[in-house]
């Protein structure tokens, strides 16, 4: 049997993106972005940013030129998302109109910001949904960046929401919400790894995320200086806080932030072995190096691989057969 019959049954497996999220907003940056995707394969999505993309007055036109990016060839692995503005703002309906009437075959997600409310949530789905269908779509997965106090209060009923499918974040809006009581630090490292509201937030999004077998999204490095930093950043929120997945905002950072979000060569050659030799034996519990595994950590290596895919290793012809 396949693994994923035998290891969820009747369970939804948890969503599976790749480890970096990059954003751009100007054409330039955009059509740059979508260059390099080609260049280095699907290993990292590109977010075309209407929301602080768009200058003033220039709103349905900016959203049209990222649904013609979208359904373009530049988009030649369908790893393309867009940015919206949120619900509140009067270019919302129209971002998600243009937007899908152009692309809606193509696109990869839309991401949602500032949401208030699960409610809120809902509301944005419904209508992305309606739109996306209108145009041929039946299913258009939709993100959402946490950002504002109410989101958080109610993040696991945003996570639970059936189009959501991955959250996102919204550091620098989160810690300015506060007026003050949060310090500038806690926006960039180390302070963001260490103030107690600021790691509450992301550790309540995290687990909130993998309640629902959705993806968690850490917010951004905002010194694209050094590559580095994102990696160290990176590194920090998948190893502390338990983040799959990270923005960029700068070419640079997208290589540092796949290879810390990735599992070592030794984990997925760990994971292809134990699983073939599961496999071999039907499923049933086993001994690798002395080390008795069965299903609970047969899943545990499964994502190990669905994780080492999506960043694009190259995995042996059984496991590839796999996925």
């Amino acid at each position: 049997m396949h693994p994923s019959e035998v290891l969820f049954q009747d369970q939804k497996q948890p969503a599976s993106l790749p480890a970096c999220d990059h954003y751009a907003g100007s054409e330039k940056l955009m059509r740059k972005s979508l260059s390099l995707q080609q260049e280095l394969g699907p290993i990292f999505d590109v977010t075309l940013d209407c929301e602080d993309g768009a200058s003033a007055g220039n709103e349905a036109a900016h959203a049209q030129l990222i649904a013609a990016l979208a359904a373009s060839k530049e988009n030649c692995f369908g790893r393309v998302g867009a940015r919206v503005h949120d619900l509140g703002s009067k270019f919302f309906e129209q971002d998600v109109d243009i937007i899908c009437k152009g692309a809606a075959q193509r696109l990869a997600y839309l991401m949602v910001p500032k949401v208030e409310s699960a409610c809120e949530a809902a509301k944005a789905c419904e209508f992305i949904q309606a739109c996306a269908k209108k145009n041929g779509r039946e299913h258009l997965p939709v993100h959402f960046l946490i950002e504002t106090h109410g989101a958080l209060a109610e993040v696991r009923q945003i996570a639970a929401l059936p189009q959501a499918e991955s959250l996102s974040f919204g550091i620098m809006d989160f810690v300015s919400a506060h007026y003050g009581a949060i310090s500038a630090d806690a926006m960039r490292s180390p302070g963001q790894f260490e103030h107690p509201l600021v790691v509450r937030a992301k550790l309540e999004i995290s687990a909130a995320c993998h309640a629902y077998g959705k993806v968690p999204s850490h917010s951004v490095t905002t010194d694209f200086s050094d590559p580095q930093a994102a990696g160290n950043d990176a590194r920090r929120a998948a190893s502390e806080f338990g983040y799959t997945r990270m923005w960029s905002i700068h070419p640079n950072q997208i290589k540092a932030v796949v290879t810390a979000l990735s599992p070592s060569s030794e984990e997925v050659t760990e994971a292809e072995e134990i699983l073939s030799k599961a496999q071999d034996c039907d499923w049933a519990p086993i001994s690798y190096n002395r080390i008795l595994h069965d299903r609970a950590s047969y899943r545990y290596y499964w994502t190990v691989l669905k994780r080492a895919k999506a960043n694009g290793f190259a995995l042996s012809e059984r496991a590839s057969s796999w996925l």
